[in-house]
């Protein structure tokens, strides 16, 4: 779709479809050091492919949120913003693992209130390396009763051999995808870059309205899942 088809869209008043991004980070103080620089350095590295994706699906509107957890959970990013404004600022760590307050926090926004218009199903992407220390299950629990929540598409990216598979499956809560594993980070970066954009690339595809893209994506994902280079973390 070119531009001027956008602006006949705009003139008819037809609004664009929103696909919206929340990338959920964790900020423990088990990500200090390398685990959080590794993970700025992937975000900022990964934007340029994203903006191509959306750029890809003109007829998308992405926008971007970031949610970081340590001791407690807030928004990084909180107001929406387009991925072509979106311009990466460096997280920070320290703290305990308070996913649970996290996907409460994401559940909150995950409605028409909060997302109105033409919403295709969001895209959420969990970082993390540890062990939730808060309740899980019950923000968990909440993130799949909102409602666009529930419909969202979420993938899941493992650093270092200490993080919980079992946590971040049950986060995913999809029989075919798979959690990204990174154990160093030129793997991490391969990860960031592929959560950030095949998403965007496939959500956005028409295929989505029958299922067969999301399936598609699931298969993808098996393909990225393990570390394969040198184990660091």
């Amino acid at each position: 779709m070119t531009t001027n088809d956008l602006n006949g869209l705009s003139a008819l008043g037809i609004a664009r479809r929103q696909l919206h991004f929340i990338l959920i980070a964790d900020c423990s103080g088990s990500m200090s050091g390398d685990k959080i620089a590794s993970l700025n350095h992937a975000m900022a590295a990964a934007l340029p492919a994203m903006r191509e994706a959306a750029a890809d699906n003109a007829e998308t509107q992405v926008m971007v949120r970031v949610l970081r957890f340590g001791d407690g959970a807030d928004w990084h990013i909180g107001t929406p913003v387009p991925v072509d404004a979106l311009q990466w600022s460096d997280l920070t760590a320290g703290g305990e693992t308070h996913l649970g307050t996290a996907l409460l926090l994401a559940a909150s926004v995950l409605n028409p209130e909060n997302m109105p218009g033409r919403q295709l199903p969001p895209v959420i992407v969990l970082v993390s390396d540890g062990q939730p220390t808060d309740d899980f299950a019950g923000g968990l629990a909440a993130l799949l009763a909102s409602p666009y929540g529930k419909k969202s598409v979420r993938i899941a990216v493992a650093i270092g051999s200490d993080a919980d598979l079992d946590v971040l499956d049950a986060f995913i809560a999809h029989p075919e995808f798979k959690v990204l594993q990174a154990h160093n980070a030129q793997e991490l970066t391969n990860r960031i870059r592929w959560a950030t954009t095949a998403p965007v690339k496939t959500v956005s595809s028409p295929l989505t309205i029958e299922g067969g893209a999301v399936a598609e994506l699931a298969r993808e994902a098996v393909s990225q899942a393990d570390a394969t280079g040198e184990l660091v973390w």
